[in-house]
């Protein structure tokens, strides 16, 4: 049986934050790579190397990967999900701009806080749990609030759309993750899904999208595919996994606001963007919303 927690304890937390300060990282490195790798050749290239780097650690760790264990058509779903997930996002950005397409795609939590407990009763958000989530969403909507102020044309609707539909295939990977045969797998086993359907599946994304794919790069862009690859798609999806694995589902999704929050500081940082008062008072608003979510009910 999984050793399941019912909060977040320090060591959860300080994944989290990790976490999604490394993928607020990413998306600087996305976009600072994609004028020489494609966004979906790049994805080819992590997921791939994620699926060797994971199958070198079971390897040394005695996990077993390819036994038998009634994990595979829930596997297979997930696996599914995610790569479908990376799809509508790199698809969704060729109409709508990535503040805007940040902003739906960030619904994911919703998802996952409205349909989880009729599977999980113990998931359930109490109200003023739910005003915490609506708080660190709000956040995320006011950061990127001056993406809204240009009128939307139909394509730019279809990467909304796009989006949307990006932020509920991320929210049911999280529920099948909770809810089917894959709640009983390693945690190892649950990213080897994901990442190998992805890795077989965006190579065939990158042909319809006609991207332009080959391996002669600057030392730069192979770099940031590294940091990608390592500690991206292997590390932090690993530790995701884990988390999963162990806490509850809702309260460690309302962490995922802080991912665009931090990829606008790290653009202030290493882009020299401009620090604003919107992206500050976005910050706390984030913050106390995930104070709220993770808040423990007063004891009877």
């Amino acid at each position: 049986m999984t050793d399941r927690k019912t909060h977040l304890d320090p060591r959860a937390t300080t994944i989290l934050v990790a976490c999604c300060a490394f993928w607020g990282l990413q998306q600087i490195l996305i976009k600072t790579t994609v004028v020489e790798v494609p966004p979906m050749w790049q994805a080819t290239i992590r997921m791939t190397g994620a699926v060797v780097l994971l199958m070198l650690w079971c390897l040394a760790r005695g996990v077993k990967l390819f036994e038998r264990d009634g994990t595979l058509g829930s596997g297979l779903l997930v696996g599914g999900l995610f790569a479908g997930e990376f799809l509508c996002i790199y698809t969704g950005l060729q109409y709508t701009s990535a503040s805007r397409l940040t902003v739906f795609l960030y619904c994911a939590p919703f998802t996952v806080a409205l349909l989880l407990p009729r599977f999980v009763p113990s998931e359930k958000l109490r109200g003023v749990q739910w005003i915490g989530l609506a708080l660190a969403f709000a956040g995320v909507v006011f950061a990127f609030s001056e993406s809204f102020t240009h009128p939307a044309g139909s394509t730019q609707l279809r990467g909304d759309a796009l989006a949307l539909l990006a932020g509920l295939l991320w929210g049911l990977t999280t529920l099948a993750l909770r809810t089917t045969k894959m709640a009983t797998a390693t945690a190892e086993k649950a990213l080897f899904y994901q990442i190998a359907v992805t890795a077989a599946a965006s190579p065939l994304m990158s042909l319809l999208l006609g991207e332009q794919r080959g391996w002669s790069y600057s030392g730069y862009a192979w770099f940031s595919i590294a940091l990608q690859t390592g500690i991206g798609a292997f590390a932090t999806y690993l530790a995701w996994m884990w988390l999963v694995r162990h806490y509850p589902a809702t309260r460690i999704s309302s962490f995922t606001f802080l991912t665009p929050l931090f990829a606008l500081v790290f653009g202030v940082v290493l882009l020299k963007e401009p620090l604003t008062v919107q992206l500050v008072l976005a910050l706390l608003g984030v913050g106390v919303g995930i104070l709220l979510v993770n808040r423990k009910a007063p004891a009877a």
